[in-house]
């Protein structure tokens, strides 16, 4: 059987989501923690999107394949349903900087990051000293000019559609950098805080980070509101684009379709990153 897990994690003590020998990353304490509560020696789970390196999640989703028996075995005497069960034996296992929201037996033809329609981020900044808030220092940017919110929403939504993100991203050998970029707005929150909302089908490596930090510049006014989509149409990555740290990102939501066209979009979506020579994604 296919398991669906929803999870949240703070990333500011992991080295990612990817599983990397000798370090701490999400992948490989859910996995840890899977085998331990299914009672099995060793289980893989597929995410939605990895995330990289301090980059957090709210909305992470991923799919675990278990034999059908396996499941109900490793309930014991509990007389909670076995995905409840699990889910409160994995909280159990799991550090406090990794919570499982949700364990559901996933619909036929669901997969976590081929079924997946689009990507949503938030990046949050502080960029005056009453926003700056030390209690949240791991999940906002403290930045030292002040940003124009319309500016930033001006620059933004030149970038929109299906492009070439090759200028914000970090190559591949055998990877597209071919994305839709959905949306990406700007607000300023009633704490102070300016926060970007970033959608898209997928992101590769660095991506969003790089977006951001070429949006801040215009934001700030070191650059004109044109830069970014000029940046965009160069094709490569350009020395003024500056990555912002990871502490700011965040991973909200992963959507899917009906249960009904999970399997189909699937499989489009397979056929689609074999058309652009494959895919490898960070981001999501």
């Amino acid at each position: 059987m296919r398991i669906r897990i929803d999870l949240a994690y703070d990333g500011s003590h992991f080295h990612g989501w990817a599983i990397q020998p000798g370090l701490r990353t999400v992948q490989g304490r859910l996995e840890a923690a899977l085998a331990t509560a299914l009672r099995l020696p060793k289980v893989s789970v597929v995410c939605a999107g990895r995330t990289d390196t301090g980059v957090h999640a709210r909305g992470q989703v991923v799919h675990v394949d278990i034999p059908g028996e396996t499941l109900a075995g490793s309930v014991g005497r509990s007389r909670r349903p076995p995905e409840e069960a699990l889910l409160r034996r994995l909280n159990g296992i799991l550090s406090p900087d990794v919570r499982v929201r949700r364990v559901v037996e996933a619909p036929p033809g669901f997969d976590a990051r081929f079924s997946a329609l689009w990507r949503r981020y938030a990046y949050r900044i502080a960029d005056h000293p009453l926003a700056v808030d030390p209690l949240v220092r791991s999940h906002v940017l403290p930045w030292s000019r002040p940003l124009d919110v319309a500016l930033l929403n001006e620059a933004s939504v030149l970038l929109l559609g299906e492009n070439d993100f090759a200028a914000f991203c970090k190559r591949r050998e055998g990877a597209t950098t071919i994305r839709t970029l959905l949306d990406l707005a700007w607000q300023r929150n009633d704490n102070g805080t300016v926060e970007a909302t970033v959608r898209a089908d997928a992101f590769c490596h660095s991506m969003v980070r790089a977006l951001v930090g070429s949006l801040l510049a215009v934001g700030d006014g070191r650059r004109p509101v044109e830069w970014p989509l000029e940046v965009l149409r160069g094709g490569e990555r350009h020395p003024g684009v500056a990555v912002v740290q990871a502490q700011g990102l965040t991973l909200e939501e992963v959507a899917y379709p009906p249960d009904e066209e999970l399997a189909g979009r699937a499989e489009l979506t397979r056929t689609k990153r074999l058309t652009l020579v494959g895919i490898d994604e960070e981001d999501g």
